[in-house]
């Protein structure tokens, strides 16, 4: 079991990152925050997912001073374009034919606070995904699936989506939406975490 120093809060909703942070054998709760997503004026994509995960972090941070707290945003751009969660079969169609046979990007920012410290760090990784031509039959049969509508971009690269993607260029968690090993790197840094604990199970 990976060690906390301290309560430790997931300050999102997303099923994504909660398998992503059970994979590291990590004791958290699950308490979402929401604030307001939209972009602000002439804000660029790495600013916009840092500005929201720091804003959901302290949100839920304010109710839980003593807590480790983190919250993440994640967002898909194709040629200076936002592409959110699609809400009906046309939107999702819409969104997978600007990505069929492009290269897109994958933004994600996460910050994690402890109020009670005076505790707040963030970054951002930004991933790249070069998607295969998508033909009718598979777009349809894709869209009649619930995969696409809790998803930015209209797909999961760990579900059926999967076999749209020929190449990633940079973190694959980070297109599912939470790049682990930065997250690792940072909870350790500030002390959040620790790998001294107990035994995980793993024989020698």
């Amino acid at each position: 079991m990976l060690v906390t120093s301290g309560r430790f809060i997931l300050a999102s909703a997303s099923p994504r990152r909660f398998e992503l942070l059970s994979l590291l054998g990590l004791r958290f709760e699950v308490m979402p925050s929401h604030v307001d997503e939209a972009f602000m004026q002439g804000e660029k994509p790495r600013e916009h997912v840092l500005r929201l995960s720091e804003e959901k972090t302290r949100k839920a941070a304010a109710i839980h001073t003593d807590a480790w707290v983190m919250g993440a945003d994640t967002i898909v751009t194709i040629n200076g374009e936002v592409l959110g969660k699609p809400r009906t079969p046309d939107e999702a169609k819409e969104m997978l034919g600007k990505l069929s046979g492009h290269v897109h990007t994958v933004f994600t920012g996460f910050t994690v606070v402890r109020r009670s410290a005076d505790i707040c760090v963030r970054d951002a990784v930004e991933s790249s995904v070069r998607f295969r031509k998508i033909s009718d039959d598979e777009m349809a049969w894709y869209i009649r699936s619930e995969e696409p509508y809790d998803k930015a971009g209209g797909y999961a690269v760990q579900g059926m989506g999967a076999f749209f993607i020929k190449e990633i260029q940079g973190s694959y968690t980070n297109v599912m939406g939470l790049p682990l090993c930065e997250v690792v790197d940072m909870l350790k840094g500030i002390g959040a975490i620790d790998f001294t604990g107990e035994s995980h199970g793993v024989n020698g």
